[in-house]
């Protein structure tokens, strides 16, 4: 299943992507489905009582009209992972790390497809990360790396977009004031189940940058797997329904190229992994209000 948030006239809906196209209105076709995508996923029964009601509605409907808007927000956490593909840790000047480099962004950094990425007027090297992105779906702890699928609900598109002079050589050398800006967490444009997306370790990842290919990579080069990041995180942090996992981007990176490459104003993203779609987002200057 594909499964997003769209915002319509009648309001916030979940809603699902049939092969025609047409957004299905999952709450007109069943009032005990949660109203959001994380109250599904939140649920023990939540996925499955989407697919019971697609059964009929899949091609009927009733179907809605709207912009589509990030499939999750507000979840408890975003996990993201530093140099998981070898030759981005390489472009990058990095050793090859032994074990997962992990780091967050706030949940205030989500947004959806086509909603603008904004640079911060203090930020001068921001720069764009393709990445394959991992939803919890059953939480827990301790987990262990045979098991670590049983606890993936599915997954989506996302940008790690990232300030690179905040990111590095700032006096407090730490990542977060450059990974977690407002807006610098696009995801989207849908949550595909695990079922649908089949092995989540071979799917062609690219983005494009005012229509030129920056990055071209497959996730079979992840250096460390998906089950693996789960089983690692899992050994300090509880993992809960909705949760995040940006799993780490290909070579290609802005900041890596002779000369580099930042983001501006008018720019335009577009992250594509295969069968999940392609997250668009335009670049504009920061909006301050007066």
């Amino acid at each position: 299943m594909k499964l997003g948030m769209v915002e319509s006239d009648a309001g916030m809906r979940v809603v699902a992507l049939n092969l025609d196209g047409k957004y299905v209105d999952l709450l007109a076709l069943d009032t005990q489905i949660p109203p959001t995508l994380l109250g599904i996923l939140a649920d023990p029964e939540g996925l499955a009582r989407v697919a019971s009601a697609l059964v009929t509605g899949w091609s009927k409907g009733p179907f809605v009209e709207g912009k589509l808007v990030s499939p999750i927000t507000r979840c408890g956490k975003v996990i993201c992972i530093g140099l998981n593909y070898r030759d981005h840790a390489l472009e990058t000047g990095a050793e090859i790390p032994s074990e997962p480099v992990v780091f967050n962004k706030f949940p205030s950094a989500l947004i959806g497809p086509e909603d603008s990425v904004e640079l911060p007027a203090i930020a001068h090297q921001v720069d764009y990360e393709a990445e394959l992105v991992a939803v919890i779906g059953k939480g827990g702890k301790h987990i262990p790396k045979s098991k670590a699928f049983e606890h993936i609900a599915g997954y989506t598109c996302g940008n790690d977009v990232s300030a690179r002079d905040w990111q590095k050589g700032r006096p407090g050398g730490q990542w977060l004031m450059g990974k977690t800006p407002d807006t610098f967490a696009p995801i989207g444009p849908w949550f595909v189940t695990a079922d649908e997306v089949g092995d989540p370790h071979d799917l062609a990842i690219s983005l494009r940058l005012n229509g030129q290919t920056m990055q071209q990579s497959r996730t079979s080069e992840l250096i460390f797997g998906i089950d693996a990041l789960v089983a690692h995180v899992s050994q300090l942090v509880t993992l809960e329904p909705g949760d995040l996992i940006f799993t780490g981007t290909p070579s290609g990176v802005g900041v890596a190229r002779k000369p580099p490459v930042f983001l501006k104003s008018g720019d335009v993203m577009e992250v594509e992994i295969e069968g999940l779609g392609v997250l668009r987002n335009p670049v504009i200057a920061e909006r301050r209000a007066e």
